[in-house]
């Protein structure tokens, strides 16, 4: 690698058609890394000793989650510049570097509140590695957000691989020293930092040479006010979903809550992750073909939707089997719960299809509220009495239903009146 690795892609290398194979397979290798650590780590140290390690790596994901918001609008905000015409643009590593020391600050400081009750046994000693996870995730998606609105989509593939395979080397190699689950979470926290100051120094000079943003810092900070109330959102109906449905069901069966647990997890993950990680992707490609966005919107739903049908019947006929092979002596659900969950999974991967084509249009409140409306959905439906397993896919089910319904109007409403988003309209809304 050398230190135009940012601007060496020219002309159609930079589209965003060309950067689809290389995002969808760095994707791919991020989202088995992760898989891995979650398989690995509890058969090495045991499942008492992962249960700690369990609950960090779900809250660090989970506020991870909640501000991917910050690399949706640095995505939309970030335009190429020509880098004999212009200056170097230091504005989106400036409102990175505030927004991560805002954020450690906001962890640390509201800890008390919250330390107790999410880390009883290790307390404190757990805080410190979910701030600066979660603070260096700020640098890491910003970084990422540049580099996708600038369609640096070979740096971009090298970021995200980089981090998900130092997470898994760091948190592989702690686990075969000791069992410790503050030592796991630092290895578990500090992959985020270190894969910036990897990659950082290596493309600095052609990201700065060839990038700025739209917008001014007051606007930036009000679009990605809107943009973390969708993240948020989207981590509460993901990421905190167990959560949720642990607090909603405390007089159920430890042992069918835990099945449904590792059903919901293993069941929807593999496309929720994979499609909420192209979101970037997507917001690039909305952005810079607006003449086709209806024709691209409509073959990416369709094509889940394809896919999602076909795997929903497989699911029907395989997954009780294949639940009992991986975990015998668990309860086992019926096929259609299983056929259920894919369904879940492909309306929210519908949602992150529209959304992006929500915000590329500059549409930042429809991107917001429609998955502000799909969390509580999901939320309310959780905590109306009824049986434990239906209660589950109707909320997995009617949140996401809700939320794509209001996307998809929400974007026809706006196409039917003529309304269109130019890139500098779009910045200003």
């Amino acid at each position: 690698m050398t230190s135009n690795v940012a601007p060496a892609e020219g002309g159609a290398g930079r589209s965003p058609q060309a950067g689809f194979a290389r995002i969808i397979g760095a994707t791919g290798i991020a989202g088995a890394a992760a898989y891995v650590v979650t398989w690995v780590v509890p058969r090495v140290i045991g499942g008492v000793d992962y249960k700690d390690f369990a609950v960090f790596w779900a809250a660090m994901y989970l506020v991870v989650t909640a501000l991917s918001g910050f690399q949706q609008e640095i995505t939309r905000a970030t335009q190429r510049s020509d880098p004999a015409h212009s200056s170097p643009s230091y504005r989106a590593r400036n409102f990175g570097f505030v927004a991560s020391a805002a954020v450690l600050v906001v962890v640390i400081g509201t800890a008390p509140a919250w330390v107790e009750g999410t880390f009883p046994e290790e307390g404190w000693s757990l805080v410190f590695p979910l701030a600066t996870g979660v603070a260096s995730y700020v640098l890491l998606g910003t970084l990422s957000g540049v580099l996708y609105g600038t369609r640096s989509w070979t740096a971009l593939a090298v970021l995200i691989v980089a981090d998900a395979v130092l997470r898994l080397g760091a948190v592989s190699a702690v686990a075969l020293v000791t069992h410790d689950t503050v030592a796991l979470a630092w290895a578990a926290a500090l992959p985020f930092l270190v894969t910036v100051l990897m990659v950082w120094p290596v493309i600095r000079k052609g990201v700065l040479a060839s990038s700025m943003l739209d917008v001014g810092y007051r606007r930036l900070s009000w679009n990605i006010a809107r943009t973390l109330v969708a993240s948020t959102s989207m981590g509460a109906m993901v990421s905190g979903f167990p959560l949720i449905l642990s607090l909603s069901s405390q007089n159920a069966s430890p042992a069918l809550l835990a099945s449904i647990f590792l059903t919901v997890t293993l069941t929807r993950a593999p496309l929720i992750v994979s499609l909420m990680a192209i979101q970037g992707y997507l917001i690039v490609r909305f952005r810079e073909s607006p003449e086709s966005n209806r024709r691209d919107l409509t073959r990416f739903l369709l094509a889940i939707m394809a896919g999602a049908t076909v795997l929903s019947v497989l699911g029907w006929v395989a997954g009780p089997t294949v639940f009992g092979y991986l975990f015998p002596g668990e309860p086992i659900l019926d096929g259609w719960f299983f056929a259920a969950l894919v369904l879940s999974s492909a309306l929210v991967g519908v949602m992150c299809v529209a959304a992006p084509a929500a915000l590329s249009r500059g549409r930042h409140v429809l991107y917001a509220s429609g998955w502000l409306v799909a969390a509580i959905v999901t939320t309310v439906v959780l905590l109306v009495p009824g049986d434990l397993v239906m209660r589950t896919v109707l909320s997995l089910v009617l949140g996401p239903l809700a939320g794509a319904a209001f996307h998809i109007l929400g974007l026809a409403a706006s196409s039917s009146s003529g309304v269109r988003f130019s890139s500098d309209r779009s910045a200003r809304s």
